[in-house]
């Protein structure tokens, strides 16, 4: 039996994702898998790439061929290299990246929040100058229509 690494499609159309998984050669493409080994999300930014790496060393070490779309994401995590002898080292920007850009996030939100304090602040800081002016400004008229009612 001819056994390979393939991807096997999910997704709605235009939105796809796939899973990594092992194979009859003879079986169509969303047909029933032996093993699943991984997942790919190439819409995602940055795409995911998630493949267990000991499962897909020793599929390949037992004859399994990788289709050339899964052989390029071999290649990515390193296990390729591994499984041709050479240090294997993964240039998959993982969740790493997904933390980041939610820190990211975070921070920006939490920046917006405090200008929008500010500007609450700004605002009734404006008010209360208002008020204290409109105050001072009615004291001074009750004091100039008092003054001219002391000189008549």
């Amino acid at each position: 039996m001819a056994v390979k690494i393939r991807l096997k499609r999910f997704g709605k159309k235009r939105a796809p994702f796939y899973r990594v998984v092992v194979m009859d050669s003879r079986t169509k493409r969303d047909g029933r898998a032996i093993e699943e080994i991984g997942k790919y999300h190439p819409t995602e930014e940055p795409s995911v790439i998630e493949i267990d790496s000991e499962r897909a060393q020793h599929w390949l070490s037992v004859g399994a061929q990788p289709t050339d779309q899964v052989r390029a994401l071999l290649k990515l995590t390193g296990d390729w290299a591994t499984f041709k002898g050479e240090k294997g080292v993964s240039t998959v920007k993982g969740a790493s990246a997904k933390a980041d850009a939610a820190d990211a996030i975070k921070a920006h939100a939490d920046a917006a929040e405090k200008a929008k304090a500010d500007a609450a602040a700004k605002k009734e800081a404006a008010k209360a100058e208002e008020a204290a002016a409109a105050a001072a400004d009615a004291e001074v008229a009750d004091e100039a229509a008092e003054a001219p009612a002391e000189e008549n």
